[in-house]
């Protein structure tokens, strides 16, 4: 990727979250938290969609995509913000400065491909009940999910070339706790209009095409959910939603506010929050929210505990 960059330098300094040694080991303890309750809660999800019957449905599929996302996409950037927070290592190379980024925005982008594809799911599964399991067959379910791998590769794959033709000749300073354009467009002494534009049109038109395709899948969601006349009916049918609105609009919300706002507003201290509420609390709430407010999760998962117990009286007989 270097072949891209005529640039004298070999690594940059992630400035991180605070130069404060009392602020950073209390930042480290709860972030360290934090990553833990993400990568168990997202495993534990994992695990029981693919260990109960019950789950084995197009639903549980993309959510068990989603948490395999939530799971690459909060190490992309977490741990090596930790080792930042804890042993004042901030120094990362310029390869992997961009490989960093690239990958953010790979898994970045897909999960939000997949939401709006999951969106879809839920109106096959609400407008069309009848038919959900004939159009939302294995074969499908796993080309809509292929599709939203490959198209945030592809996504993530020309911003992060365009990005490396970048000159960065003095200062390497990333005033970022990870690799992200806005802050090494700021840090370039290159023309950045083009990437400005780039970021802009590519990143307005993959988000707004996602959340266009969520809203309309809930339009004809909430139309349809109106028409049920019991209200047990309504009920049951908006729980099997509602998860995935209360995701989306976390997500979302978050990714508008900050690429695609104007830059004259653009401040790195105000993103830096943004980006731990994106890339390190979103990742920790999705399997929250999927088994606090589901209740077939909930019984899968005393499914396992029960069987895991029998397994260990079992053994220990």
């Amino acid at each position: 990727m270097g072949s891209f960059n005529q640039t004298k330098i070999e690594n940059f300094i992630l400035i991180g979250l605070s130069r404060d040694p009392k602020t950073k080991i209390a930042m480290f303890i709860i972030f360290s938290l934090v990553y833990a309750t993400s990568i168990t809660g997202n495993i534990t999800l994992i695990i029981v969609t693919q260990l109960v019957n019950e789950l084995q449905t197009p639903m549980y599929r993309f959510i068990c995509n989603l948490s395999l996302l939530d799971i690459a996409f909060t190490s992309v950037t977490v741990p090596k913000m930790l080792i930042g927070l804890h042993l004042d290592r901030n120094y990362i190379s310029y390869v992997g400065c961009f490989t960093q980024l690239y990958f953010f925005h790979f898994f970045g982008s897909s999960e939000s491909f997949l939401l709006s594809i999951m969106g879809y799911d839920r109106y096959v599964a609400i407008c069309h009940p009848l038919r959900y399991f004939q159009i939302m067959d294995n074969k499908t379910c796993i080309l809509l999910a292929l599709g939203c791998w490959v198209t945030g590769f592809l996504y993530s794959f020309v911003h992060t070339i365009l990005t490396s033709t970048l000159s960065f000749c003095s200062s390497k300073e990333v005033n970022h706790f990870f690799c992200d354009m806005p802050p090494l467009l700021k840090l370039s002494c290159s023309d950045t209009k083009v990437n400005v534009i780039v970021i802009l049109g590519l990143g307005g038109l993959a988000t707004t095409a996602s959340f266009l395709l969520t809203l309309i899948s809930y339009f004809y969601i909430i139309s349809t959910i109106l028409q049920i006349r019991s209200k047990e009916g309504r009920y049951k049918a908006f729980s099997t939603c509602a998860s995935h609105l209360l995701i989306v609009l976390i997500f979302y919300g978050t990714i508008i506010i900050m690429y695609l706002r104007p830059q004259s507003s653009y401040s790195m201290e105000h993103d830096k929050m943004l980006s731990v509420f994106y890339n390190v609390i979103t990742p920790m709430l999705n399997p929250m929210i999927y088994s606090m407010r589901n209740k077939e999760v909930k019984r899968a998962l005393r499914k396992v505990c029960m069987r895991k117990r029998i397994w260990q009286k079992n053994i220990s007989y």
